[in-house]
């Protein structure tokens, strides 16, 4: 709710001892939303654009003997999946000196600071966004959530020579008018991206995509999402960073209008943990 837990906005949840070079990162799942966020619509409405419960279907990660690094504030408050500069002037009071550079998302209401809410764009404040709100989410929220992030990849990527990183995400099953690809588009239960194999080495990828499809799952590759910010920042390849992106399907574990968990959910944190075991082992042997 608004104005809760103003002090810890993410946090890290580290391993006993690290099994392999593999680093999870949840941006989208947090559910706190501070005082300085004063939205017109119901909680029912602005939530939709959480990755609720993503955390929890991987929260395997640190008895796996990995790191998992959770954003804690709520997706529209500040995506830290936006460039710190994607954003529309126009939804400012005050825009003057700063350079911004919208994107397609941003003019849609969805950029680093959501200004419309899902499925139909309704708005989510009752005026213009305060360029003091703006610039004080990029200091409490997007700054450090990507300086801990890179940290953390460095850290991993010094002591064993390259480090995988997994960037955890769920999609509405069906694309509504807030989404690029065509409304009413159905999504498979996995889309696995990499900025079109820029930010991760092909095999990474393969192996990844192979585990899913053994697992039962259905996959796309880059279509309808090819990876966002935290995709372009931090996967570098050439210096042995390998950044993909995963968004599971909703429909998968909840029920997508009324937000609880599904009969499905214990059945598909299973199967992600048994994923997420695999990858594991590769990521080990490939560093060795």
């Amino acid at each position: 709710m608004p104005g809760a837990g103003e002090a810890t906005l993410f946090e890290v949840l580290r391993p006993d001892r690290l099994a392999a070079p593999l680093v999870l990162d949840s941006p989208h799942s947090g559910t706190i939303y501070p005082s300085d966020f004063a939205p017109v619509q119901p909680s029912e409405r602005y939530r939709r654009a959480e990755d609720m419960y993503v955390d929890e279907l991987f929260s395997a990660a640190p008895a796996l003997g990995l790191p998992l690094l959770k954003a804690l504030f709520g997706r529209i408050y500040c995506d830290v999946n936006r460039a710190f500069d994607d954003l529309d002037p126009a939804v400012l009071d005050d825009a003057q000196g700063l350079d911004l550079a919208p994107s397609g998302k941003a003019r849609l209401g969805k950029g680093v600071v959501w200004t419309a809410t899902p499925p139909d764009g309704a708005p989510l404040l009752a005026g213009p966004l305060l360029r003091t709100d703006y610039l004080a989410r990029l200091e409490r929220c997007w700054h450090p959530y990507h300086a801990t992030l890179a940290e953390l990849l460095g850290e991993i990527r010094a002591a064993h020579g390259r480090v995988f990183h997994l960037d955890l995400h769920s999609m509405q099953p069906v694309a509504n008018a807030m989404h690029e690809d065509a409304t009413g588009s159905l999504r498979p239960d996995i889309v696995l991206s990499d900025r079109e194999g820029t930010s991760a080495t092909a095999g990474y990828l393969e192996v990844a995509r192979d585990l899913l499809l053994g697992l039962g799952f259905s996959v796309k590759v880059n279509d309808p999402f090819k990876g966002a910010e935290i995709l372009r920042r931090h996967g570098d390849p050439a210096r042995g960073v390998h950044s993909l992106q995963i968004e599971i399907n909703r429909a998968l574990y909840m029920n997508v209008e009324h937000y609880g968990k599904t009969a499905r959910f214990d059945d598909t944190r299973q199967r992600l943990s048994a994923f997420l075991t695999s990858l594991r082992d590769w990521a080990a042997k490939s560093s060795g």
